[in-house]
């Protein structure tokens, strides 16, 4: 397993491939230092990216100068289970010379997406399937967004030449945002009813000083966001801060419903990126696994310093 996250349209993959090249993967070994980044976005204004430094990015708990290296079949079809594993990093993962079909995202199957470039967000996972051209060494490269470092696996043949590779790249790679999930489809999309309640959650905070909310309020000190059994519940989750955050909600899938007010009919799954600087994104679900679950962002040091809340619903029975 990897890594990974899912392919874009071919306009979309060729804006990527004139400005960066190969990639890596997940899993970190982590240094205490805060390390921002800037990228440069629309309008002169910039995002905060990597507000944590790391020494080493791993895949599949080795680095890229001695990497995991899986033996395939000449000519045969691999199913890559890549999953970000990060506490705090985001990558782009580049299949190199090959390329796959995004199949599931989180765990849900969504209608194939061809490609060779798939931005993978912290806890997000992504299952793709490639079928080899021929013999020979492949790397599967995930790369820090914003960044310059990489990581990743190799999948090889039998008597494969296989060749160093460096874990800084000379291009940086973007930022992430949602330009694939824009193009998802569930395979099994949630039935079509209205929603019975909506929530909206704003996102807030900064690098200084070091503190990350939702709604104006940080955990522990927050009022649970309250549903009800059997109901379809939407929630609109708007990014007033400067960085992009992984939301993540326990106990339930749900829909991508909209990105930045416009309708889709996204992929089913429980971790979604909310863009920086005024980005949103609607989700649906279905309230029907009634107790107390925590809603925050997977980026573990915003979790921690206050960006989580709490979903709580009972069951019709109680």
């Amino acid at each position: 397993e990897t890594e990974n996250a899912a392919p874009p349209s071919p306009n979309y993959i060729d804006t990527i491939k004139q400005d960066n090249q190969s990639l890596p993967m997940a899993g970190m070994t982590q240094k205490p230092k805060m390390a921002m980044n800037k990228m440069a976005m629309q309008g002169g204004m910039g995002t905060d990216l990597n507000d944590i430094s790391y020494d080493a990015f791993l895949a599949n708990d080795r680095t890229l100068e001695d990497p995991d290296v899986i033996r395939i079949e000449p000519r045969g079809r691999v199913k890559l289970r890549i999953i970000n594993a990060a506490s705090s990093s985001q990558f782009w993962i580049d299949l190199g010379k090959l390329t796959g079909r995004a199949v599931a995202v989180d765990g849900h199957d969504i209608l194939p997406i061809p490609g060779q470039f798939f931005p993978l967000a912290t806890a997000q996972r992504l299952d793709v399937i490639i079928d080899l051209p021929q013999s020979g060494a492949f790397p599967v490269l995930a790369r820090l967004e914003g960044d310059y470092k990489t990581t990743g696996i190799i999948l090889a043949t039998k008597g494969a030449h296989i060749t160093t590779l460096e874990s800084s790249l000379v291009k940086r790679a973007p930022a992430l945002d949602n330009s694939f999930e824009k193009i998802l489809n569930a395979a099994r999309p949630l039935s079509a009813k209205p929603a019975d309640i909506v929530h909206r959650m704003v996102l807030d905070g900064g690098m200084n000083p070091y503190k990350w909310s939702i709604n104006g309020a940080y955990w522990p000190n927050i009022v649970p966001m309250m549903v009800s059994y059997g109901k379809r519940v939407e929630v609109e989750i708007i990014n007033n801060s400067m960085m992009a955050h992984p939301m993540h909600l326990h106990g339930h899938a749900f829909q991508v419903v909209q990105i930045n007010g416009h309708a889709i009919s996204g992929a089913v799954r429980d971790t979604v990126l909310v863009p920086p600087m005024m980005g949103s994104v609607k989700i649906a679900f279905d309230a029907d696994n009634p107790g107390r679950w925590a809603f925050h962002c997977h980026n573990l040091y915003h979790m921690m310093s206050g960006m989580m809340t709490e979903l709580r619903y009972e069951s019709i029975d109680i």
